[in-house]
C-alpha cells in the first residue's frame, strides 16, 4: 500500500482539495503500479516551512511503498507530483522536496 505524506506551509481552510486527492491517487498508483483503493494520500497544511530562507509557498512530501519503486519510478513521481502540486495548488515545483522509499529495498531473507 503506498503512503504518500505532504506537509505545506499554505493554508488550506476553505480550499476545495478533493481535485488534489484524486490527481494525487491516480498518479501515484499509475506510476507504482498498485490500485487506486490501496493508495494512502495525506495532506496536512499551516505547517511553518522556511525554505531557501523565505517562508513562501513549499512543501514537503514522502512516499513508502511496498515494491514497485525504482529510479525511474522515483522520477516520474518526483515529477508528476511536483507538476501537481504547482498546478493544483501553485507551489513552484522547485519549492517541493519529496523522499522516497520502498520497503522492500533492503529486505534480506531468513537464514532459518
Amino acid at each position: 500500500m503506498p503512503c504518500l505524506h505532504i506537509i505545506t506551509n499554505l493554508n488550506l481552510d476553505g480550499v476545495d482539495t478533493n481535485p488534489v486527492f484524486s490527481e494525487l491517487t491516480a498518479a501515484v498508483s499509475t506510476i507504482i503500479g498498485k490500485p487506486e483503493k490501496f493508495v494512502m494520500v495525506i495532506l496536512k497544511s499551516s505547517v511553518p516551512i522556511l525554505f531557501e530562507g523565505n517562508k513562501e509557498a513549499a512543501a514537503y512530501a514522502e512516499i513508502v511503498s511496498m515494491g514497485g519503486i525504482d529510479s525511474e519510478v522515483k522520477k516520474k513521481l518526483i515529477a508528476t507530483i511536483g507538476t501537481i502540486l504547482q498546478s493544483k495548488l501553485s507551489i513552484p515545483r522547485t519549492r517541493f522536496f519529496l523522499k522516497v522509499f520502498d520497503t522492500t529495498a533492503f529486505s534480506t531473507k531468513s537464514k532459518m
